[in-house]
């Protein structure tokens, strides 16, 4: 199967109000709940993966909310309780006089197989990074992480549950995590302190923490990951973008700094003498963007992207797809402004059956061919080596530099300076060999100009 639920669903619903109780028992999409919402003098509302819908025309009455907080577990200071021996979540709202009002009944489920796609980054040893907005699912992914790394690969494993949602509300952890070991945390202020404790004290091999959000918990995993224990984590954010602009969280990826350049650097470069770097090396060597379920945007080089983003250059991610039939797609994709990206399409990942290099117009033209049997002669005039070689580990095809005008298959310069050799200009007409200048010594304009010549080679 693609993936199993075990979701105790009836040990909730029967701690609900009798009406609701008649209408979720035989409800044709109980598999699809999400979250049943309880709210003082309004009708019972059920939210389901296809929608809401209200789940009867009485509304709900003080005794009604009283009915269910008497059969649930106590509420924490975060307001949140659960179900002995499940994963359920529920959430209250208070009033002024901190009486309870409102209930939000979130379903837990452990799914198994939701993290195939990924499982090969799991064996890689090193710390990942699970960013996503909330109610994506990333308590679900990375409960089932823990029992894979727990149960398969035989990893000593401990997960600080904060709220108690990766393993349920009991003393006794539920069978979703495996044989990972859970540490509770008493208030939530307290995380921080239980993250190291865990380190010191019980010699995990990796060390799995939910909702990482505040600048201590962040420093805590700094700490964990220099005492060379993997670490997985989540945090709120739909991108890595999100992260470096969150003051309290950048620690996870490296913390971000001012530098003020020196004339001749910021010259080179092509930018502002003050701009923005990355001040150490990141907590996390790998991160996701959970984008749905199932398709996720990785980056196998927190380090190398983090860089990429805070010099506005373009970024290589990796876009993983589960389907059904449990056959993972894995695209290579290079983002920039220009009208063609590569791809690198992995078909049929599970065997990898072949491996294919595709170029893409922004019309969804497709076009494949075998782009070796071609090379692109450059030569390069007033810019800098580095910048090069940059150019050329970004790019996957093969283009050589040359110093022998004659054999080049295009010139690029930089406008100021390729204007004034008059000579080399004559020898380019002669060779009948185009000409591309540039304003700024920036990597984004040799790609864009080098990607424009691919167009014509294919």
């Amino acid at each position: 199967m693609f993936m199993k639920g075990n979701e105790d669903l009836d040990k909730l619903i029967e701690n609900l109000p009798c009406f609701v109780q008649e209408y979720m028992n035989d409800h044709p999409n109980r598999e699809k709940l999400i979250e049943i919402v309880m709210d003082l003098g309004r009708r019972p509302e059920a939210r389901f993966t296809t929608g809401p819908e209200y789940l009867s025309q009485k509304i709900i009455s003080w005794q009604d909310i009283d009915y269910t907080t008497k059969r649930i577990s106590k509420f924490s200071n975060e307001n949140r309780a659960g179900i002995e021996r499940t994963l359920h979540r529920i959430s209250c709202i208070r009033n002024r006089q901190f009486l309870i009002n409102g209930l939000t009944c979130r379903i837990g489920r452990a799914i198994f197989g939701t993290i195939s796609s990924v499982r090969d980054l799991l064996e890689s040893g090193q710390s990942i990074l699970l960013l996503g907005k909330p109610g994506i699912g990333k308590t679900t992914i990375i409960r089932e992480i823990a029992r894979v790394l727990s149960d398969e690969m035989e990893k000593r494993v401990i997960i600080v549950d904060t709220s108690n949602e990766i393993a349920g509300d009991s003393d006794v952890p539920h069978f979703g995590i495996g044989r990972a070991r859970r540490m509770q945390v008493a208030k939530t202020e307290l995380q921080h302190k239980i993250m190291i404790e865990a380190v010191e004290n019980h010699m995990p091999q990796v060390i799995i923490i939910d909702e990482i959000g505040t600048e201590l918990e962040a420093l805590a995993a700094r700490t964990i990951a220099e005492k060379g224990v993997q670490l997985v984590g989540t945090t709120h954010g739909n991108c890595l973008e999100n992260l470096i602009k969150n003051p309290s969280l950048s620690d996870l990826v490296g913390g971000i700094q001012y530098v003020t350049l020196s004339d001749y650097e910021a010259k080179r470069r092509g930018t502002q003498k003050s701009i923005l770097e990355r001040k150490a090396y990141p907590a996390f060597q790998i991160a996701i963007e959970i984008n749905e379920q199932n398709s996720w945007t990785i980056h196998e080089d927190v380090q190398n992207s983090i860089d990429l983003l805070l010099r506005r250059n373009l970024t290589i991610v990796q876009m993983r797809k589960l389907f059904r039939n449990e056959k993972t797609s894995i695209k290579y994709k290079q983002f920039q402004t220009s009208s063609f990206f590569f791809v690198k399409n992995f078909i049929n990942y599970k065997s990898q059956s072949f491996i294919n290099w595709t170029v893409i117009s922004q019309t969804n033209h497709i076009r494949t061919k075998n782009l070796k049997a071609k090379k692109l002669f450059l030569y390069v005039y007033a810019l800098s080596s580095n910048l090069i070689q940059e150019v050329m580990s970004k790019i996957r095809f093969q283009f050589v530099l040359t110093k022998e005008i004659n054999k080049a298959s295009l010139i690029i310069g930089l406008k100021k300076h390729l204007n004034q050799n008059v000579k080399l200009k004559k020898l380019a007409v002669q060779n009948n060999i185009p000409i591309y200048l540039i304003d700024k010594s920036n990597i984004y304009q040799v790609l864009k100009l080098i990607t424009l010549q691919l167009k014509n080679l294919i």
